[in-house]
């Protein structure tokens, strides 16, 4: 998997999680949503990969996800910032996923639940 950043997204993402936000995790959540099929794309920002997931091709920001869930996106996706509607968009050629991108701060949460 490759993942482009807008330079905006980018911009964004750094001022909502900070200058030090060096990674993130893409991943397919269905949380509430009633089976394994029917979810929502999310973008979690993460201290590093979980075992067992894929890195993606990504620059600036490091980029895993869980194997599992990655047959549910295609191999070359785009995140863009849009101003009009302070939201983000996860896209590729072929298709938008979400133009509003589900954000979450997962990082140091492995160290809050021990």
């Amino acid at each position: 998997m490759k993942m482009a950043w807008s330079e905006e997204a980018v911009r964004q993402l750094r001022e909502r999680y900070g200058p030090d936000v060096t990674g993130f995790r893409l991943v397919y959540d269905t949380e509430g949503c009633g089976c394994a099929v029917n979810g929502v794309p999310a973008l979690w920002a993460v201290d590093a990969p979980a075992p067992g997931h894929e890195t993606a091709e990504s620059e600036p920001f490091a980029l895993s996800i869980d194997p599992r869930q990655a047959l549910f996106f295609e191999d070359a996706l785009r995140i863009d910032y849009r101003s009009d509607n302070r939201s983000f968009r996860l896209s590729s050629d072929s298709q938008i996923y979400t133009s509003r991108l589900i954000l979450a701060d997962r990082r140091h949460e492995a160290a809050a639940n021990a």
